[in-house]
């Protein structure tokens, strides 16, 4: 396996433009009534059309049967080794958002929930309130106060919130407190090393006061906290891939991947048809576009199959739009799998599909887990694909002599 580094030695400034579609948690599991996942039972003649003429395959984005966050997801397609370049989803939030993350600051990210009289989870994302009411809540919480630190609260979007510990000596080695699950507590502020120690006890202060604050504002009368993490260094994208790069999207997380690799964001706006309105604008600038899907995996963590067959439908109907513009390479996949019958992320290898002039065609009949898991790229590791894309596009000169 190529590192980055080697990656960089090879990379090449050209002309071509490079396109990653990216729809979240793509992949799914079959309906039990017609055995078929939501990416086989949504109508996608335009995907189908570009799998056929190109490579198909399934990818890994992390390692086979470890489930993946987003944020390690997103940095596998971006050719930075999960495994390697661990980010927090704290500080991808404050990113996002363009919060002043300071080098010591200590971000996670938020869930305003819902739990019963007994303390026990019943919605984790507090029936996904809106934006406003999240900003007046966190509004509620910034009044907190703590010895020794300062605490910032900031809306992210719908139920999602940012807060940041500020203060000398603080540790992000604290572990989750969301369980990912309803039907049980929220886990207690576990330090993961000594030095973190006091870092989990301002925490757990915190979310004393946070519990009586919130106490009488049901659906969002508790938070979960999760990825713990202060700012780290990453070689910048245009440094690896000789790259002017772009990031489309409208969540905020992905938003603060991008900016932390050095693309340049702009806001996706509502739909699918908005970013790729934002593409061609943007078309002669930049040489490679990410734009990012979230309604795919929305539908699935709420277990609605055919609301996220319907935004693949949706992303299908746009995507002549896309092609459109003619990038020179252009690869459909996702960041990790969300079956709409978990309700979660899963481990499951996503669909994939690469079209360049220079591809070896798949002929597959259909963008699906099926056929492309009997695709010509086989079951690749999602580190894989930026470097195919390079080579597509004629970015990448020869190894060795």
């Amino acid at each position: 396996m190529l590192s980055i580094e080697q990656i960089q030695k090879l990379a090449a400034p050209a002309k071509s433009k490079i396109v990653l579609l990216v729809m979240d948690g793509l992949g799914g599991l079959p309906d039990v009534t017609t055995g078929k996942t939501e990416l086989e039972s949504a109508r996608t003649p335009n995907l189908d059309r570009l799998a056929a003429g190109g490579m198909c395959g399934l990818h890994e984005p992390v390692a086979p049967g470890i489930t993946p966050g987003s944020g390690p997801g997103h940095l596998g397609l971006f050719g930075y080794d999960p495994l390697r370049y661990l980010i927090g989803r704290g500080v991808l939030e404050g990113m996002g958002i363009d919060f002043p993350l300071g080098p010591d600051d200590i971000a996670a990210r938020g869930n305003f929930c819902t739990v019963d009289s007994a303390g026990i989870i019943t919605d984790r994302r507090a029936g996904r309130i809106a934006t406003e009411k999240s900003a007046e809540l966190c509004r509620l919480l910034a009044q907190i106060k703590l010895d020794e630190v300062q605490i910032f609260v900031s809306p992210v979007k719908e139920h999602r919130f940012l807060v940041v510990f500020r203060g000398k000596g603080l540790s992000p080695e604290i572990d989750d407190t969301d369980p990912e699950r309803v039907g049980v507590s929220p886990k207690s502020v576990r330090p993961l090393t000594a030095a973190a120690v006091r870092t989990a006890g301002i925490v757990t202060s915190f979310l004393e006061q946070t519990r009586m604050i919130l106490a009488q504002h049901r659906p969002a009368n508790m938070v979960l906290l999760r990825g713990f993490s202060r700012v780290p260094q990453l070689p910048r994208l245009a440094e690896v891939y000789k790259l002017r790069a772009a990031a489309i999207a409208t969540y905020p997380m992905y938003k603060g991947l991008a900016r932390l690799l050095g693309m340049t964001v702009f806001d996706g706006g509502s739909t699918i048809h908005d970013s790729i309105r934002t593409a061609r604008e943007q078309w002669a600038e930049f040489d490679f576009f990410f734009i990012h899907v979230k309604n795919t995996d929305a539908a699935g963590e709420d277990g609605n199959f055919s609301h996220k067959v319907a935004a693949i439908e949706e992303v299908d109907a746009a995507l002549p739009d896309l092609l459109a513009l003619k990038p020179d390479v252009i690869a459909v996949t996702g960041d990790h799998s969300t079956p709409a019958v978990l309700k979660a992320h899963s481990w499951h290898p996503v669909p994939l599909a690469i079209s360049s002039m220079w591809c070896r065609p798949s002929g597959v009949s259909k963008f699906g887990e099926t056929n492309c898991a009997a695709g010509n790229l086989g079951i690749i590791r999602g580190l894989d694909i930026m470097p195919l894309l390079m080579a597509h596009g004629l970015r990448l000169t020869k190894y060795g002599a």
